[in-house]
């Protein structure tokens, strides 16, 4: 037994959870995480000692101690990595390196991305449909490849009818509780929602591919064990969580609008707010958000829940404002569906910024009902009207469509 002030927490009968949080980490790869987020790993104590995935590299010595102050960390005989990616398995070779694992298992594409990351370090491949006996249970692997890199799997154990879902179904939030039933409701949703947008929206089909084969393989599924943020352990939250990846993957449109902008001189600001104020006036909900106040994966999180998005910037050096630019990047690699666009802009001479924005909605394949608007320096009266009716309209477009 350990003396460390970290503890392992018993989770069912034969699972412990031995992760970390991370309380002050606030840039998740372009992502920001106002609530950090957590690194959950899972000993499981049955005949062969298994550690399911690991944590991020600072953690593995805290991950050891958990695992420390209920068993020694040598008898782990099996380490199980359903995800590679360096959050979960940045602490794999100092733990490889002390319990000297009789097997690690991992996918086809896991092995090998393991391998490129760490070295050979003799990694079994597994793939859909493979168990493993571990002695009261057995571990059986599912292949999600793409949910979200392509070596992710999930794992499921029998004996405590334990699903350990790796990306899917978490979120990045840090808490001292451990059960999604000990969290308001609205929170999750709000953390579920933006991790989705931000993560996992790009593979969004293959969400309804899973969800959709998950009662071919039968599993009786008492839990939802995920690598970052609360666990899941009734019915009614297993099914509530299901029930919103499906809801987000299948990306309907919603009677809801997202006006993002970037200002210089308040000009664009100005037709930010008098499209705003059209869409209101249809009975739409529109959020209003200046980039220099909002970050990317907020401003992604409203574009997933939104079914019409505006988006304005002034020109500068003939090109969109900086900031758009890189919010309309990153939105596109995320792929969002089923939306009704609109861009405008201010501009002094050359007036390219809203010409670029509309460019790159037609990239992403969102749909322009309406031409963008671009006026010089500063707009008058004429213009503001102009695009708030072009706000209204677009906003009964999207009604008719939410019908």
């Amino acid at each position: 037994m350990s003396d460390t002030v970290f503890g392992a927490v018993q989770v069912s009968e034969h699972v412990w959870w031995v992760g970390a949080a991370d309380w002050n980490v606030r840039n998740f790869h372009g992502y920001l995480t106002e609530r950090g987020s957590s690194y959950n790993a899972f000993l499981i104590i049955d005949e062969k000692v298994t550690l399911i995935d690991a944590v991020k590299g600072p953690f593995a010595k805290e991950m050891l101690d958990r695992v420390a102050s209920v068993i020694d960390p040598e008898k782990i005989d099996y380490i199980v990595s359903n995800h590679s990616e360096p959050d979960h398995s940045g602490g794999l070779p100092e733990v490889v390196s002390r319990v000297k694992p009789e097997k690690i298992f991992a996918s086809v594409a896991g092995a090998k991305t393991l391998a490129a990351y760490y070295g050979d370090m003799g990694v079994t491949a597994v793939k859909t449909g493979d168990t493993v006996s571990i002695g009261k249970g057995n571990l059986a692997f599912v292949d999600t490849k793409m949910l979200h890199w392509p070596d992710s799997m999930v794992t499921y154990y029998d004996a405590d009818k334990v699903l350990f879902s790796q990306d899917a179904f978490g979120m990045h939030l840090a808490g001292s509780m451990m059960w999604a039933d000990e969290y308001d409701k609205s929170l999750l949703e709000y953390e579920a929602r933006k991790y989705f947008a931000n993560i996992i929206n790009l593979q969004a089909g293959k969400v309804i591919d899973l969800l959709d084969a998950l009662p071919g393989f039968n599993l009786d599924i008492r839990m939802v064990l995920p690598d970052h943020g609360p666990l899941w352990r009734t019915a009614e939250d297993i099914n509530w969580i299901l029930g919103l990846y499906r809801e987000f993957a299948e990306q309907k449109p919603r009677p809801r609008a997202l006006v993002a902008y970037s200002t210089m001189w308040h000009a664009t600001e100005k037709l930010a707010t008098a499209f705003a104020e059209g869409v209101r006036s249809a009975g739409v909900e529109v959020h209003l958000a200046d980039l220099a106040e909002n970050d990317r994966s907020s401003i992604m999180t409203h574009v997933a829940y939104s079914g019409l998005i505006a988006f304005g910037a002034p020109t500068m050096n003939n090109q969109m404002y900086p900031a758009m630019a890189d919010a309309l990047c990153y939105i596109k690699g995320l792929r969002p569906k089923n939306k009704i666009g609109f861009a405008f802009g201010s501009c002094g001479w050359s007036g390219e910024g809203a010409k670029q924005i509309s460019a790159e909605l037609e990239a992403m394949g969102v749909e322009q009902p309406e031409k963008f608007i671009q006026v010089k320096y500063m707009p008058n009266a004429e213009e503001l009207k102009a695009i708030r009716d072009a706000g209204k309209r677009l906003a009964e477009n999207l009604l008719e469509k939410c019908k």
